[in-house]
């Protein structure tokens, strides 16, 4: 069997690196000229991404590039803390990495292993199996996997109808900027129910990152947001931060203006209707996009990856498809709806901030105990096991 890999971000490589473990050769056609070292902001590689990456042995390549995040913890404007979230020591180390670091590794890795990436290739048709791209270029394989994000050309293809992002109410922004002089958190990432917008950070002496969630009324795509110059935008998120007790506007300061991250507006697919036709199936973001509040994102990505690969060793592929799909669809939605939550209370305003802030600490103390979220991160796949169609897997811990 051979498959045809539309996009070669993160999810790309991951898919193809499990296909060829699972016996498939796969190519992966990238849409851009050139690779993207150097492009998007920091993002939280969980647990479970990590166990997935181990399962066809990936995680290696990946965890020098990040650092560990131990924990997360709420704090409001006033400096109160609000709680504090850590997954199950037993698990692997959540990490801290850049998008473009993670990129790299992997990218890196899955030369390594042989595997074929081409650059140009912007798909703009597919029948069965067979690509179009803009170059007039065309590649045939017995299955396609969509793996080319949140606007992905493959799923309008294969549903005409789906549906169109959704838009969080939030802008996103970040940076890495120097961290001597502040105050260390050491591995653990704090989160700020700012007076006016989201604030996340992480100091370390030799550096420094942080994220900010702004409320914005419409949506703004990051082209739109990049047309407003950097130095404009760090002027008006220091602003957004001047009455917090926190290191926000410090790090604002900091911060260089090439090195800002304007990623737009937030988005997500509460639910894609259709994953999978004929020969074609669709993998992460194209899938199932969550908001970067979820923290989960790419990991979700990579489990799919693996889960689909296992599915199509053991299956012929429409039951190979079918049968992935019941494995991912249900996780993958609830971890969506709670990163929606999750918006919705930075978003907040004045009435609904105080009631957050009152509420979340007697929250945490009926529901802190890290076994009731490990059902988000522990969940372990192992790729050799049989896939059994109809089979539903569940996590450790439900939750």
């Amino acid at each position: 069997m051979r498959a045809i890999v539309i996009g070669g971000g993160i999810g790309g490589p991951v898919a193809a690196m499990a296909l060829q473990k699972a016996g498939i050769e796969a190519t992966v056609y990238e849409a851009y000229d050139g690779t993207a070292t150097g492009v998007g902001g920091a993002l939280g590689l969980a647990p479970n991404g990590r166990q997935a990456l181990a399962a066809i042995g990936a995680d290696a390549a990946v965890a020098a590039a990040g650092r560990p995040m131990r924990a997360m913890v709420m704090q409001s404007w006033t400096g109160k803390r609000l709680a504090e979230f850590a997954a199950p020591e037993r698990l692997p180390e959540q990490l801290l990495i850049w998008r473009s670091d993670l990129y790299r590794a992997l990218y890196a890795e899955a030369e390594r292993r042989g595997i074929r990436i081409e650059h140009g290739k912007r798909l703009v048709s597919l029948q069965d199996a067979t690509a179009t791209f803009a170059d007039g270029s065309t590649a045939a394989g017995d299955i396609l996997i969509g793996a080319d994000g949140i606007r992905s050309t493959v799923r309008a293809a294969i549903d005409p109808g789906a549906p169109s992002p959704r838009y969080a109410g939030l802008l996103g922004f970040g940076a890495r900027c120097p961290g001597d002089g502040l105050a260390p958190t050491g591995p653990k990432m704090h989160m700020v129910f700012g007076k006016r917008a989201f604030f996340g950070y992480q100091i370390e002496p030799d550096e420094a990152g942080w994220f900010a969630n702004l409320p914005h009324p419409t949506p703004m795509s990051a082209a739109e947001a990049r047309s407003t110059p950097a130095e404009e935008w760090l002027r008006r998120i220091a602003e957004l931060f001047r009455d917090d007790r926190t290191p926000a506007v410090e790090m604002v300061r900091r911060t260089r203006p090439e090195e800002l991250v304007i990623t737009g507006g937030l988005e997500d697919m509460p639910s894609v209707p259709v994953w999978h036709r004929g020969r074609v199936v669709l993998v992460g973001d194209a899938a199932h996009a969550t908001s970067p509040s979820s923290g989960q994102g790419v990991s979700l990505a990579i489990e799919s990856a693996v889960q689909l690969a296992r599915c199509l060793r053991d299956l012929p592929v429409e039951r190979a498809f079918a049968t992935y799909e019941q494995l991912r669809r249900a996780r993958v939605e609830r971890i969506i709806k709670m990163a929606g939550r999750t918006n919705a209370d930075k978003a907040a305003g004045p009435v609904a901030r105080v009631l957050r802030d009152l509420i979340m600490p007697v929250a945490m103390k009926a529901f802190g105990d890290p076994e009731r979220f490990a059902w988000q991160f522990d969940h372990p796949i192992d790729f050799d096991a049989p896939v059994v169609p109809g089979e539903r897997m569940m996590s450790r811990s439900t939750g």
